[in-house]
């Protein structure tokens, strides 16, 4: 064999090692999870309903491929996406599968609200609704997940907060939900629950990956 030739081998190899780290279904979710922000293996491993041991597995996976960085807080293994990249991964390969797999599309279809419930995908038209009041956006994840990133003039009202914080939504605007992406359900409960209580409510299926907004760390 050519050197040439070994080197070609070498490099494909290398790049195989990123694939191989996201073959699995739940690293795949590890990684959107932590594209919303830093957490601990316990809240990783409840999140992706998986014990505690397989997460534990699945993420020394994703920093063997350098995917992931870990930081120790006191007693506590922090983890979070190794850079901006990884988000962008990610959604390119989400984007890809939603485009070549009609069985993807088929299953998102399942869980989709409903069009009508869609917002429109324009960003500079919904930030300028957002920042003139016209229309009000809410971030419905956990609080640290908003603190970490979250959407131009959005809100952080936690979907288990939403019904005892209904009075802080003014009247007559239109309320655009959104969670952690196409595939969190967070957005559609909370738009049902507003729609129930009278708001005109929509839901923006992006999220911070989506939009390109690093965490904060």
């Amino acid at each position: 064999m050519s050197d040439s030739r070994r080197i070609k081998d070498l490099l494909y190899e290398q790049v195989a090692r990123i694939g191989k780290a996201a073959c699995s279904p739940k690293r795949l979710e590890l990684i959107e999870l932590l594209c919303q922000g830093e957490k601990n293996v316990e809240t990783l491993a409840r999140e992706a309903a998986i014990s505690m041991k397989l997460a534990s597995a699945h993420l020394r996976e994703l920093r063997a491929a350098h995917l992931v960085d870990t930081e120790k807080q006191g007693k506590n293994v922090i983890y979070r996406i190794a850079n901006r990249a990884v988000a962008d991964f990610w959604v390119a390969i989400r984007s890809l599968a939603e485009d070549r797999l009609v069985e993807l599309r088929l299953a998102l279809e399942q869980i989709a609200c409903n069009p009508k419930e869609l917002a429109p995908q324009d960003r500079a038209s919904l930030v300028k609704l957002a920042k003139k009041g016209d229309v009000i956006v809410i971030d419905v994840r956990p609080a640290n997940e908003y603190e970490a990133a979250h959407l131009p003039f959005a809100r952080s009202i936690p979907l288990d907060e939403l019904k005892s914080r209904l009075a802080e939504l003014p009247d007559g605007k239109t309320v655009v939900a959104y969670c952690r992406g196409p595939y969190c359900l967070m957005a559609c409960d909370a738009v049902n629950l507003l729609r129930q209580q009278g708001f005109d409510a929509l839901r923006l299926p992006e999220g911070v990956a989506e939009w390109g907004i690093a965490p904060v760390r």
